[in-house]
């Protein structure tokens, strides 16, 4: 019995615009930590002036209360928690500059969570993207299905939290 050919191709010839991938995900972890370190400064610079900046309304009071919260007590772990978060990721390291957490210690959780997330979530992706491809390659009605299929189920998701977040306390209301 004959097995048939698989090829595996080589992880180091992907590029996307004439750069390899890998590179591309290098210079994405380098600028990201460089953000996460501008995020800190500008937090620590407005301190409790947060809350009324521009920035803050834009997030919410109660969101900024939620996020304080979490760095208060589990502080630099949440700054690496919070890269895998989609929510928190580009909210948390403002309050974790107003809130002065130890810096040392915030560099290094933001390098940590830059060199795990980003390769993750770039190969990840890159590998979502390319089997799609394959698949319309070989069949674009079920690719174009599977598109409207992750379309949908993102807004029910969305759609889902947002009704989440609106309703009011369990256990609070009066009888």
């Amino acid at each position: 019995m004959r097995l048939p050919a698989v090829t595996i191709p080589d992880p180091t010839s992907a590029s996307f615009l004439g750069m390899p991938l890998w590179l591309w995900v290098l210079l994405g972890g380098i600028a990201l930590f460089g953000v996460f370190q501008v995020y800190y400064w500008i937090g620590l610079k407005l301190g409790s002036r947060l809350y009324s900046s521009r920035l803050g309304r834009r997030i919410g009071e109660g969101n900024i209360l939620k996020v304080e919260n979490a760095v208060r007590r589990w502080g630099a772990l949440a700054v690496y928690g919070c890269f895998w978060v989609p929510g928190l990721r580009h909210t948390l390291p403002w309050v974790a500059g107003a809130l002065r957490v130890s810096y040392p210690w915030y560099v290094v959780a933001s390098a940590l969570g830059c060199l795990t997330w980003v390769p993750v979530t770039s190969f990840g992706l890159y590998s979502v993207i390319w089997g799609w491809l394959e698949l319309a390659a070989e069949s674009p009605f079920l690719a174009a299905a599977v598109a409207v299929a992750a379309v949908v189920a993102i807004t029910v998701a969305v759609r889902c939290r947002r009704r989440v977040s609106r309703r009011p306390e369990d256990g609070l209301t009066s009888a």
